[in-house]
C-alpha cells in the first residue's frame, strides 16, 4: 500500500490508511501525527457533483486536519465511518416527481415525491429554484429544506411540465 504523502500546511494529509475511529461518546477521533483530534467532521467539497471526492476532515475549531481525494481509495472500515457521518448529517432529498403545485405565483405549496418518501415543499420565491447545472437543480423550501433534482430530463413529462413555470 502506497505511503500518504507528508502533512504541509496548505495541505493536510491525504490517505487510504487514516487512523480514524468512534469514541466511546459516538464522535469521530482522528489520530495525527500523535495528536489525537476529537469530534471530527467530514466534509464534502462538491456534496451535489461529486459527493465521494474532495471530503475533507474537519476539526472542531473548524481546521481542516485532512484531506480525501475518492472515498474508494480509503480502508473499507474508515470508508464506512465516513459515509455514516456523512449520512446522518446530510439531508438533502431528491425530488422524483411532482404531484401537485398549488399555484403558479409564489408562494405555492408542491406535494412532491423525493427518495425519502412524499413531502410538502413551500416555495417562497422562484429565487428559491438554484440552477446548478444544465439539468439539475436545487429548491429550498420555506423551513430551509434542501430539495435536488439530479437531472430534470428523468423527470416524467407532467413534473417538468409544473417545474418548467417556475423557471
Amino acid at each position: 500500500m502506497p505511503k500518504s504523502p507528508e502533512p504541509h500546511a496548505d495541505h493536510p494529509p491525504t490517505g487510504r490508511a487514516l487512523a480514524l475511529r468512534r469514541n466511546p461518546y459516538g464522535r469521530l477521533e482522528l489520530e495525527l501525527d500523535g495528536n489525537r483530534y476529537d469530534g471530527v467532521v467530514p466534509v464534502r467539497s462538491f456534496p451535489v457533483s461529486a459527493p465521494e471526492e474532495g471530503i475533507a476532515l474537519v476539526g472542531p475549531r473548524g481546521k481542516e486536519l485532512a484531506w480525501i481525494d475518492r472515498l474508494g481509495e480509503l480502508e473499507p472500515a474508515t470508508r464506512r465511518l465516513i459515509q455514516e457521518e456523512l449520512a446522518s448529517r446530510d439531508f438533502m432529498p431528491e425530488i422524483r416527481r411532482i404531484r401537485h403545485v398549488s399555484g403558479f405565483a409564489t408562494p405555492s405549496r408542491w406535494q412532491i415525491e423525493t427518495d425519502r418518501g412524499d413531502a410538502v415543499l413551500l416555495l417562497r420565491a422562484e429565487d428559491d429554484i438554484r440552477r446548478l447545472s444544465a439539468n439539475t437543480l436545487l429548491i429550498a423550501d420555506y423551513h430551509g429544506v434542501q430539495y435536488l433534482v439530479r437531472d430534470m430530463a428523468a423527470l416524467d413529462k407532467a413534473s417538468r411540465r409544473l417545474l418548467d413555470r417556475f423557471l
